[in-house]
């Protein structure tokens, strides 16, 4: 891949990730408190995906890339997954059994439709 068309294909991340730099450099300059600075950048990077945008640049590295963006991304799955069992067994303690045998349910159907999807939409291609 060329310079020019890798800044044609990906100039919408980096400019994002440029101004976030920039940003964030600038707030902190300027003594802005800590935190104020983390959940703006939390924020706008959730809101521009812009840390699926870094991901994306990451991985485009030849063989080590795709294995940077697994060990960054697969802990916070499992953390994310844990959290909805200490959430889970905090509502079975509440009494909220019903519920939460039914957002299970839920979640498992959403997570096999994706799956399903992921696998459909390999063998069936579009063009």
């Amino acid at each position: 891949m060329k310079i020019k068309s890798f800044f044609i294909s990906h100039g919408k991340q980096i400019a994002i990730l440029i101004t976030i730099t920039i940003m964030v450099l600038i707030a902190l300059k300027y003594e802005i408190d800590t935190n104020v600075v983390v959940f703006g950048t939390v924020i706008l990077g959730v809101f521009t995906q812009a840390f699926a945008g870094v991901a994306a640049l990451i991985a485009t590295l030849p063989l080590i890339g795709p294995l940077i963006v697994k060990i960054f991304t697969i802990p916070i799955f499992w953390v994310l997954n844990s959290m909805g069992y200490f959430v889970g067994a905090v509502a079975v303690k509440k009494g909220y059994g019903s519920e939460f045998t039914k957002s299970r349910v839920l979640t498992f159907a959403l997570l096999v439709g994706i799956i399903l999807g992921y696998i459909i939409g390999h063998l069936v291609p579009l063009r």
